[in-house]
């Protein structure tokens, strides 16, 4: 028999990948060009030049067992130390490679993460707005998800909510930043408050709570901006990170899990993850994916052109008289829908052929996501198409 829980998955299918395909089946009857699809997160500009002369160079020179072995069960040694003497660089953590797991990026660093620290029956909060696929992530493990309700309009974190909602069942706390879907990069303020909340309730509860640091848009930032590095403001941290956005390589599924040193069990807990691969059949990513990633840590693609996008239709909205906040870094803005329902106001832009996700999923209802990671001459066009829906629609 079919399991059931899986079936019954198949009729609550991701509306960002429901609006990609329906972008896509647009773009065959009109031209894709003429569909401004901004559903969908996937990079828009190429790999850095040296990852393919990385891959290549390791191709040509490198011992082809080890560069196309098997993978000891917590991943090569070298590219580990290699990636944490860049973490420690950095950030002044003493990271060691045993503190560093590789994954098939964020998600599959989450997936690990979330298992490791909990049991089933404990509960993970998160906060809202928030990635939709954090639940499957976290209820698939047998905890359970909770979630701290937005913070309008800045969408740093709802303190009096999450204080309200942390009890003794709780055994990790996700957060998400630079965030995905608002753009925002949580400020030093929030996460020492956030640490300081961690500890006293730590200590009250006889338990370490784990925070699992979701950053795969860590390099992505506007205006100067700095994002501050979570693991420094608390020791029991798990910082879960993907070269998918920063290296522009999201089909080779790398990233990894850095264990904060001063974490409970950080020696062991690359063992741990191995232990939980067993299970969930991970076994490592691609030997020679993580090879590069050892000798390219700190590599990013030209991101500025996420910038010059997010300035164009930052201007364009608020200029239509959309609010909406200006995004500190991702390759996402977060406006405000010009009514109460934002799938019905998503459902009138598809008339005109721009493919936007409503924020229901992210439980932000009242809110849209647009993805601008795409070319700018493209962003160019639509602004336009903004300004006739707009008009035609809510004027």
């Amino acid at each position: 028999m079919i399991n059931q829980h899986y079936l019954s998955m198949l009729g609550n299918k991701s509306v960002i990948r429901e609006l990609s395909e329906y972008a896509t089946a647009r773009g065959k009857e009109i031209g894709y060009e003429n569909v401004f699809d901004y559903s969908l997160g996937n990079p828009s500009v190429p790999a850095p030049e040296v990852y393919k002369e990385t891959a290549i160079r390791l191709l040509a020179e490198s011992d082809p067992m080890k560069l196309h072995g098997y993978s000891p069960s917590t991943g090569h040694p070298e590219a580990k130390a290699k990636v944490a003497a860049a973490l420690s660089r950095r950030y002044g953590i003493d990271y060691k490679a045993c503190h560093i797991f590789p994954t098939a990026g964020a998600a599959g660093a989450i997936a690990h993460a979330v298992r490791a620290v909990t049991t089933p029956g404990d509960e993970v909060i998160v906060f809202a707005p928030f990635f939709p696929e954090y639940i499957p992530y976290i209820n698939d493990t047998g905890a359970q998800i909770k979630i701290v309700p937005a913070h309008f309009p800045d969408f740093q974190i709802n303190f009096e909510a999450f204080e309200e909602m942390l009890s003794e069942k709780v055994a990790a706390v996700l957060i998400n930043s630079p965030n995905n879907p608002s753009g925002v990069v949580y400020t030093e303020e929030t996460l020492l408050r956030l640490a300081d909340i961690l500890r006293e309730r730590s200590a009250a509860y006889g338990h370490n709570i784990f925070l699992i640091s979701d950053e795969p848009y860590r390099e992505i930032v506007f205006d100067g901006k700095k994002v501050p590095y979570t693991a420094k403001f608390y020791d029991h941290t798990l910082t879960c990170y993907s070269y998918s956005k920063s290296q522009s390589v999201p089909g080779e599924r790398i990233g990894y899990i850095a264990v904060n040193p001063a974490a409970e069990e950080a020696d062991k807990l690359d063992a741990v993850f191995a232990q939980i691969s067993r299970g969930i059949g991970h076994n490592c990513p691609t030997s020679i994916v993580t090879q590069v990633m050892g000798e390219i840590p700190d590599a990013t693609s030209d991101l500025s052109v996420y910038e010059t996008n997010m300035n164009l239709l930052y201007d364009a909205l608020t200029e239509l008289g959309f609010t909406v906040n200006r995004p500190d870094g991702t390759f996402y803005i977060f406006p405000k829908a010009l009514e109460d329902d934002a799938v019905a106001f998503c459902r009138k832009a598809m008339k005109y052929d721009l493919i936007l996700v409503p924020a229901n999923g992210f439980y932000a209802p009242g809110y849209f996501r647009i993805a601008f990671c795409t070319d700018t001459e493209k962003v160019k066009r639509s602004l336009p198409v903004f300004k006739k829906f707009v008009e035609a629609e809510y004027r």
